[in-house]
């Protein structure tokens, strides 16, 4: 059997029917993905995660990952991401992650599938609050999903785009055609969380809609904006609970599924 109907196969025969659980009260409900991950991520002061939930990675010199994608290996058809799952989540919490992974397998080429011998592969744990590195990394990597505070279907897929080399949108390259940053409203010692990065934008545009980008309160001091859109400044944004369509087609176009 391939290993995609390994995983499909594994899917069947573990999801839970809509509204059971095994354990506790966590549900892939919609949720705010920015929201979400700044509640799960509030307490945290570790100097090590940047733009509020990317795991710096200090092996890295000057890591060029915003712009060259720090791809995952393309064979074929299709790019196969291995993936490893803690056994501390109960069945329930496996299954939310799996079906966040699956959503990539209906619109892209990205196929996950379950580590064995591979060298580089995910590690989904219930860690401090929601984070991942970005793109890919040396041997195994993790993807920190907090029980009780991380497990939405939206939350997956965002950690996730980030472990594919994806950076959040409101700092992206050309940015400020499209916002501006009040950083008068900017909680003391959050700044860096706004700084924009060299990224490849893959000739999409800027999407507000996109699960990457913040709140337009996102690390507000007062209850003020610290983002807003320069075309309307009452446009409220970063409340998606699921990918938007110009996500899939960034994940299209910098793995090339179409070719």
């Amino acid at each position: 059997m391939t290993p995609v109907f390994i995983f499909l196969l594994f899917l069947s025969l573990t999801v839970v029917p809509p509204g059971a659980t095994d354990d506790g009260d966590q549900t892939d409900s919609s949720a705010d993905v920015s929201e979400v991950i700044a509640r799960a991520n509030a307490g945290i002061t570790s100097s090590r995660l940047m733009h509020g939930d990317i795991r710096q990675n200090l092996d890295r010199n000057a890591d060029p990952c915003t712009a060259k994608g720090c791809k995952w290996p393309k064979r074929g058809r299709y790019v196969y991401v291995p993936v490893s799952i803690s056994t501390r989540y109960s069945r329930s919490e496996r299954n939310i992650i799996i079906r966040g992974l699956l959503t990539f397998h209906k619109s892209t080429c990205i196929r996950f599938v379950w580590r064995r011998w591979h060298r580089n592969y995910l590690y989904f744990f219930s860690g401090n609050g929601c984070w991942s590195y970005l793109g890919r990394q040396r041997r195994g990597q993790y993807v920190s999903l907090m029980k009780n505070g991380c497990l939405y279907m939206g939350t997956v897929q965002h950690e996730v785009l980030h472990a594919l080399g994806f950076h959040h949108e409101q700092v992206r390259s050309d940015r400020d055609d499209s916002v501006s940053i009040l950083t008068q409203n900017i909680q003391p010692g959050k700044e860096s969380n706004f700084v924009k990065v060299q990224t490849n934008n893959l000739d999409t545009p800027y999407d507000f809609n996109s699960v990457m980008h913040y709140s337009k309160y996102a690390f507000s001091k007062n209850g003020q904006p610290t983002i807003i859109a320069r075309s309307n400044p009452n446009l409220n944004f970063g409340r998606a609970t699921d990918m938007s369509q110009n996500d899939i087609d960034r994940v299209n176009e910098l793995y090339k599924c179409c070719e």
